[in-house]
């Protein structure tokens, strides 16, 4: 990396700050909203209620030793953080522990009747199926009629602002509350995107995207990813998503079925993508990728060679939302203006960023840009989800 002045890393020790909201309210009330949308039995009930004490008052705990995953998670700090309080080790870390241990709870991985059922899954098919979705989904036959490029660019800000979708951030109250009018981009690189999608030969580029959200976020996703192959503008895409349920919302293999089999039966033009995208599955055009790492509590910069290697080989990789971008740059409280090809210059390949803002995390933005944010909202524009970036680095090239 660059010679970039370091940045704190952000904890949730600190009363009033935003980690310390989400360890001490989100997770409590995504523990309520878990228990009340099953029939869970006595044993899930006291695995909970064991969990909202540890996670609130309590400190770290092991995990047990037949678990599946527990060399994993040791080798990612648990042998270093047990026995500490879940606010004074990385925020980054005691967030995805507390939705691995949330799944402990729920029996998710122990063999028996509750093993496998996606805890959030009640919350991610309200949302696909709702009546929103299904007016984003009709307005795609106009869209059909307008010129290709004008098409590409409506569909990648679909996908930038289907990141409003985010159910966890709903359980906040920031995200609560009915949002302002969307006041633009923060940051906007996508005259230097799409051009890195021709440096190969048309129909032969392999388009990595690295999903975050299920549901209404996922849907433009794909959307993306259909027009771009129907186009020629790539040959091939992979979709990263999550090897298990995380974060609430957080889109998994089964979500990316739901997805598809909403999209084949929206009629029209969502349908012919839809069945674009099933029958690009079959033939190997789009894979799916549910990597360890995608649940890891860790920065990108410290993937493994074999995520470093599918990065590097691809003609772009799309990294969406907040907790993605957080991992992409480091979870640190960096100045708003810090170049963000400098805290990205460890990433292998072309990346682009496409986020809306939910969290202290903030790289790449002029001057002028932050002082008008703080002058307008003092620092409420990081986390209110109203603010949104399309930020690129490409290997080689200044910022």
């Amino acid at each position: 990396m660059p010679d970039t002045p370091s940045a704190p890393l952000l904890l949730g020790n600190q009363p009033g700050s935003f980690p310390h909201s989400v360890l001490a309210e989100r997770h409590p009330a995504i523990i309520k909203q878990v228990r009340e949308a099953f029939p869970y039995e006595p044993a899930q009930h006291r695995a909970l209620d064991e969990l909202l004490a540890e996670c609130t008052e309590g400190v770290i705990e092991p995990l047990p030793a037949d678990a599946h995953d527990r060399d994993l998670w040791e080798a990612w700090g648990l042998r270093e953080y047990t026995g500490r309080s879940w606010f004074d080790v990385p925020w980054l870390w005691s967030e995805s522990w507390f939705y691995r241990r949330l799944l402990q709870a729920v029996g998710y991985f122990r063999p028996g009747p509750w093993q496998g059922i996606d805890p959030f899954r009640p919350f991610k098919l309200a949302e696909l199926d709702s009546a929103e979705t299904g007016e984003e989904l009709a307005a795609l036959d106009d869209l059909a009629a307008r010129p290709a490029a004008e098409q590409a660019q409506a569909l990648l800000h679909g996908s930038l602002w289907g990141n409003r979708a985010d159910l966890g951030f709903r359980l906040s109250a920031e995200g609560a509350r009915a949002a302002d009018a969307a006041p633009g981009l923060v940051a906007d690189d996508s005259d230097r995107l799409w051009p890195l999608l021709d440096t190969t030969g048309p129909g032969t580029g392999t388009l990595c995207l690295i999903a975050d959200n299920a549901g209404r976020e996922l849907v433009p996703d794909l959307l993306l990813i259909a027009h771009l192959l129907r186009g020629g503008r790539i040959g091939g895409a992979v979709l990263h998503v999550k090897p298990y349920p995380y974060y609430v919302s957080d889109a998994t293999t089964a979500d990316v079925v739901d997805a598809l089999r909403r999209l084949t039966g929206a009629g029209g033009v969502a349908a012919a993508y839809g069945g674009l995208l099933w029958s690009a599955l079959a033939d190997g055009r789009l894979t799916l990728r549910a990597h360890p790492f995608s649940s890891a509590p860790l920065p990108y910069e410290e993937m493994p060679g074999d995520l470093r290697a599918a990065f590097a080989s691809a003609t772009l990789t799309i990294v969406k939302g907040d907790l993605n971008y957080r991992r992409l740059v480091g979870d640190r409280l960096w100045s708003p203006t810090t170049p963000f090809p400098d805290v990205t210059a460890h990433f292998p390949g072309p990346v682009a960023a496409l986020r809306t803002l939910k969290s202290d995390v903030i790289t790449g933005l002029d001057a002028r840009t932050e002082a008008a944010l703080v002058a307008a909202e003092d620092q409420r524009w990081r986390t209110s989800g109203t603010h949104a970036l399309i930020q690129v680095r490409v290997p080689g090239q200044n910022s």
